[in-house]
């Protein structure tokens, strides 16, 4: 699993011109952009979330969990892009929809769990994701293989 994570001041995404998820914290926030593959599970997801609930990355080394800074999460299948070869990028090592698509809820869920306010995009969704970037500051958390 790989999460790409944004320090946030907003963030917002749309589906077909509505917003369906967004937040607007009183200092920062962050963004989860959620990639599946083959080999992971719920275990996986919700270690993963365990990780960016408690990441210090927020100012004054501080983590979501220690300020209650609400997450976005979106579903994002091209984080395992392979673009090894030519010039179109290969999705193989991106699990299907049917596979990816409860893990990704399996995230959302465990953070809501641990006290985050979450809110989300719409898997499968050609969605419009609008940020402000904070610092910038961007993360790849990767679980272990």
């Amino acid at each position: 699993m790989r999460v790409l994570v944004q320090r946030v001041t907003s963030a917002q995404v749309r589906v077909d011109g509505e917003v369906v998820g967004a937040i607007s914290p009183a200092g920062q926030g962050l963004v989860a952009l959620v990639g599946v593959t083959h080999s992971d599970d719920a275990v996986t997801a919700a270690r993963l979330a365990e990780k960016l609930w408690t990441l210090r990355i927020l100012d004054g080394e501080r983590s979501a969990a220690d300020v209650g800074a609400p997450i976005l999460v979106i579903s994002q299948f091209t984080l395992y892009a392979n673009t090894a070869k030519g010039r179109r990028p290969s999705w193989n090592a991106a699990a299907p929809g049917p596979d990816a698509e409860p893990l990704v809820a399996v995230f959302a869920d465990t953070l809501a769990g641990l006290g985050a306010e979450v809110a989300t995009g719409v898997f499968g969704a050609h969605m419009a994701v609008e940020l402000v970037n904070d610092g910038p500051v961007t993360i790849l958390l990767e679980s272990e293989r």
